[in-house]
């Protein structure tokens, strides 16, 4: 799985953040059906969790009507050096990660 993660390298103490993810993923929804009629198994992204410096601060159920390659955005506020997190859960065992740094000045 390719994930694209957009993070400020550097922010200054107390700016608000924005925090941008796209990640691949076919996210079929078990609801199409095969040429021959057969039911095309789920596959989805069910969830994905950022932490900041091991704190979670955003967390999004996810389901069948998202589209494939699901792409997320989010705000937090900058409050220390660290390291920001990503984790995807999914159908079928599926398990990602992705991590970005930023600097606070």
């Amino acid at each position: 799985m390719a994930a694209l993660i957009n993070v400020p390298a550097k922010a200054r103490r107390g700016d608000i953040i924005e925090i941008r993810t796209l990640t691949s993923h076919i996210m079929e929804t078990g609801f199409r059906h095969t040429a021959d009629g057969k039911l095309v198994p789920r596959d989805i992204i069910t969830s994905l969790t950022c932490r900041y410096n091991g704190t979670e601060i955003f967390r999004a159920d996810l389901f069948p009507a998202i589209a494939a390659n699901p792409y997320l955005s989010f705000f937090t506020i900058a409050k220390e050096s660290g390291k920001f997190e990503f984790e995807w859960i999914g159908d079928n065992g599926y398990s990602s990660t992705a991590s970005a740094s930023i600097i606070i000045e």
